[in-house]
């Protein structure tokens, strides 16, 4: 994903939650006495009540509602973050500076500049500099791929003392 259009996604997703939350506010907007037919109403036994006891109802109702909004809405921006965090770590800069670990799809063959590493993820890896490393078949080894300095990031096979420069690709 290019970082324009995550720029985009980012910035709908953050234009479009007062929408949501209110659609949800509007589901019980007004009164019970709206909201419900007049069997369900009486049902209820909220005929019984005074002008006052009802408004009372009414409004620590919509407070509830309020609150249960926000925090959902604070709970999905919140899930959303982190899943763009997660999708696009190696891509940008930011999130976690704790190394991804996977495994390795199909064979390992060693390493050289310009391969591509699928990991388990779903990750797409190549490699940028010239680490090499012959004679070596491992069959969906484990990986590590840490980030460095500069948003470079290094990709380590289990078993291996080498490490080759990689940038993530997909």
């Amino acid at each position: 994903m290019k970082p324009s259009r995550l720029s985009v996604l980012l910035t709908a997703a953050l234009v479009l939650a007062p929408v949501f939350a209110a659609q949800a506010q509007r589901v019980v907007e007004g009164d019970l006495q709206q909201q419900m037919s007049a069997e369900e109403f009486k049902a209820a036994g909220l005929d019984k009540l005074s002008a006052e006891e009802l408004a009372a109802l009414n409004a620590w109702l919509q407070g509830k509602v309020q609150r249960a909004t926000a925090t959902a809405l604070e709970q999905a921006r919140e899930e959303g973050r982190q899943e763009v965090i997660v999708k696009n770590r190696g891509f940008f800069d930011f999130g976690s500076k704790d190394p991804i670990e996977a495994r390795l799809e199909g064979e390992f063959r060693g390493f050289g500049k310009g391969r591509q590493y699928t990991l388990d993820n779903g990750q797409v890896w190549e490699q940028s500099d010239d680490a090499s490393v012959a004679g070596v078949r491992k069959q969906a080894p484990g990986v590590k791929i840490a980030p460095g300095l500069l948003n470079v990031w290094y990709l380590q096979v289990e078993g291996l003392n080498t490490r080759a420069k990689v940038r993530r690709i997909k």
